[in-house]
């Protein structure tokens, strides 16, 4: 399915509508403009004077804004045009932005206006790009995206061949990554879509939806579900960014029935007063999706306590190497648990091992998934594809998690191999340890990191972000490792605490943990 399927029976209604101000795109424009920019794409319809050939197939255009409308045009211009559509953080540096942009081998470039400083020093140090264009206002060296659309053939092509995301991962253990899976091999009216395969009739999205995105749309996530949403026929509010309260009042004035979060939304959205969360009716709410970072077990009791059994978590990565899904009943039969296999087959292997021989149920190693064969690559990369590849079964992938599987099926996750800290030969997950923090009220955000020591070679510490009204300082400390002595193992517990204004997080909820251990290594 496509926009497409929707704009011949319910051309007026609603795919997309901008949270802050109102601004609607119904399935009729959608795929009009969709359609309008395939062309531009393609043919270069309307675009710099016809001195722009056109792309082809395996082609990348690329797109630079905060959370737009347009974001989806050209998602859905790429998806039927058998090209790879990138989308670029806009938090990022200029240097990796640059990087990516190279690496990806944009030759179009789309932007919007609040981005046009940039966008601007992007196209300097990219000459390559051959195609630019702006929308949202005028941007220097930039086409104007409104007027190449106004000038393109508004009628569908008789091949639409189906184009796939080039994302790249967060980066929270390094450079960012490109994963390039293989385009599909098929016509975008044609069926194939294995994600939407999965999640659609997990989830229930069809025309009833009203599904609300609050998380940047350049992650693969919200990317990826928004064009599920806009595939089966429902509405999508997309929020601006995240704020906890907005959040809730967009339940309620939008009868929302779907959603997605992160689970420092939920944590920000408990801590909101009592009185303020119970202002909000949120009954519209089917099913609320969490992904991308860990759960603690409190906080998603609290949620479902709060919003009832309607909890679905999922667990993946920007690669879909392979999914696990869980919905609130198993879950809440087996707390912790990331649900069983949806994608691929889970195999858990013994990381210290050269060979990665596979543990027997119940053993905890490393995670891989097997499929048919390998289901992307690390663009540029053969040494990283090879690496995330086991020793000998070039069809199982890994991602770097570690976990274990019970008799039933049923993934638990331990942490990242990379964030593991060995204190006197013991092995310390962080996310045990900021399981623990993450609830007590003096804490607004916490990360466990291992820091050098003489003696034990790594320890255990705790860096907080204070929550309104707590007083950082020695106080604080030893209230938080008591704390944490008292639910967990002593060796597990911080030695130490630090207190600083911010964490180093992705706007989509990860922590870039990877920054805040070089500090650390370089003090």
């Amino acid at each position: 399915m496509h926009p497409g399927t929707h704009a011949a029976t319910t051309p007026d209604k609603p795919a997309l509508v901008m949270a802050d101000t109102g601004e609607t795109l119904t399935y009729r424009e959608l795929e009009e403009r969709s359609v309008r920019l395939a062309h531009v794409l393609r043919d270069g319809d309307g675009a710099s004077g016809g001195s722009f050939t056109g792309l082809r197939t395996g082609d990348n255009v690329t797109v630079l804004s905060e959370n737009s409308l347009r974001h989806h045009e050209v998602y859905w211009a790429a998806m039927r045009s058998g090209l790879y559509v990138t989308a670029l953080n806009f938090h990022l540096s200029l240097e990796e932005q640059v990087y990516i942009v190279r690496d990806c081998g944009a030759r179009v470039l789309v932007v919007s206006a609040g981005q046009r400083e940039r966008a601007r020093a992007i196209a300097e140090q990219v000459p390559g790009i051959e195609l630019r264009l702006a929308f949202g206002g005028e941007v220097e060296g930039f086409d104007d995206y409104e007027a190449a659309l106004a000038g393109a053939s508004p009628a569908a092509y008789d091949d639409q061949p189906a184009g796939a995301d080039m994302l790249y991962s967060s980066g929270t253990t390094g450079h960012p990554k490109a994963i390039k899976p293989p385009l599909p091999q098929r016509q975008v009216t044609e069926p194939g879509d294995l994600m939407l395969a999965v999640f659609a009739p997990m989830y229930g999205f069809d025309g009833d939806t009203v599904y609300l995105s609050p998380a940047p749309l350049y992650h693969a996530a919200p990317l990826r579900f928004v064009g599920m949403v806009t595939a089966t026929g429902g509405t999508v509010v997309v929020m601006p960014s995240f704020d906890p309260e907005t959040a809730l009042r967009l339940v309620q004035e939008h009868r929302v029935t779907h959603s997605q979060w992160v689970p420092t939304m939920f944590v920000r959205m408990l801590k909101l007063p009592e009185q303020v969360r119970a202002a909000y009716d949120v009954s519209s709410l089917r099913v609320a999706i969490h992904a991308a970072a860990p759960c603690p077990v409190e906080v998603k009791q609290r949620m479902m306590d709060w919003w009832g059994p309607i909890l679905h978590e999922y667990y993946a990565a920007t690669e879909a190497a392979g999914v696990t899904l869980v919905g609130p009943q198993d879950w809440l039969e087996r707390p912790g648990t990331v649900g069983r296999a949806g994608l691929g087959i889970v195999r858990v292997c013994d990381e210290s091992s050269p060979d990665a021989e596979e543990l027997p149920v119940g053993e905890t190693g490393l995670i891989y998934f097997e499929r048919e064969q390998m289901p992307f690559v690390y663009h540029n990369d053969p040494d990283r594809t090879r690496a995330a590849q086991h020793p000998h079964h070039d069809n199982w992938a890994t991602t770097g998690d570690i976990g274990r599987v019970d008799e039933d099926g049923f993934v638990y996750l331990t942490d990242r191999k990379a964030f593991m800290i060995i204190s006197g030969g013991a092995n310390i997950y962080p996310q045990e340890v900021e399981n623990v923090l993450t609830l007590h009220p003096s804490v607004l955000d916490v990360a466990v990191i291992g820091v050098p020591d003489d003696d034990m070679g790594e320890v255990v510490k705790a860096v907080v972000q204070p929550a309104p009204g707590a007083t950082p300082g020695p106080a604080l400390e030893a209230e938080l490792i008591a704390y944490a002595r008292e639910r967990i193992a002593h060796l597990k517990a911080p030695r130490s605490v630090d207190f600083v204004d911010s964490l180093p997080r992705t706007p989509t909820g990860k922590l870039v943990k990877r920054k805040l251990r070089e500090a650390y290594v370089r003090a």
